[in-house]
């Protein structure tokens, strides 16, 4: 039974008094929340803000913490980056990678995410890597073989049981901030091409091992009517997750 997972991506967002707040809200309702071991919560907060969610989700079963990004490298000379040993030392489970974001701003290649992917699973982390097309793809009509592109860019040196321990997001770029938006069969559509590419390589059983989230605009609107899509396994939220009320509403659906 492949697991159903909401991640929170906060971004570069919140203050000190804010993340603890907001954090708070989400332990305070946990016995509302339908969480169990195969429905979890993650939350991707800012790295200043990584024990203190420990902290306080840690008396919250099924809600765990997440870094926004690592480096592909163990230690070193690397200012400002951080390494999945330091995740490891800590007690994160979970890492995002690829994130849109992260490819535009930052220019990441499906080559470095190989290694961050890598790195990430030697170290006994899950990555969420986040994949998807920009607008230009998506009128071209070519979105199936660009994403595929980066799958098989980024996961195919892994074995059959590494793949199972990752997670995909797939994020439509062209539906975030644009006022365009993706219809949730547009969305199953993709999340099926995703586990037709990840079959080819790995097989159908494997593929049905894997939980694919949808990363796009995801309210709790829409919340319900995405996840009843065969292949979404649940999303990766933005914005909506630093509203305590919107993010439990999305959580429960």
């Amino acid at each position: 039974m492949r697991k159903q997972i909401i991640a929170a991506n906060w971004k570069m967002n919140g203050t000190l008094d804010q993340a603890k707040k907001l954090l708070e809200a989400f332990a305070n309702e946990n016995a509302s929340l339908t969480v169990d071991e195969n429905k979890i919560a993650v939350f991707a907060v800012p790295a200043p803000y990584l024990l203190l969610a420990k902290d306080i989700l840690k008396g919250s079963p099924y809600l765990e913490v997440a870094a926004q990004n690592c480096y592909s490298k163990k230690s070193g000379a690397f200012t400002g980056e951080i390494s999945v040993e330091m995740l490891q030392s800590i007690g994160v489970k979970y890492v995002l990678i690829g994130h849109s974001e992260r490819r535009e701003y930052f220019n990441e290649t499906n080559a470095f995410l190989a290694e961050k992917v890598n790195i990430s699973l030697e170290y006994g982390i899950a990555p969420i890597f986040c994949c998807g097309e920009p607008l230009d793809i998506r009128e071209a009509n070519t979105q199936n073989d660009y994403v595929a592109s980066q799958i098989a860019e980024s996961l195919f040196q892994l074995s059959k049981i590494e793949i199972t321990k990752l997670i995909i997001a797939y994020e439509p770029i062209w539906a975030i901030g644009t006022g365009k938006t993706a219809s949730s069969a547009q969305a199953q559509e993709m999340h099926a091409s995703i586990r037709a590419t990840l079959a080819t390589k790995y097989g159908n059983d494997v593929a049905r091992k894997i939980s694919i989230l949808y990363g796009g605009s995801v309210k709790a609107s829409n919340a319900a009517e995405i996840f009843a899509q065969p292949d979404v396994d649940g999303g990766l939220v933005g914005g909506a997750s630093l509203n305590a009320e919107e993010f439990i509403n999305i959580i429960n659906a």
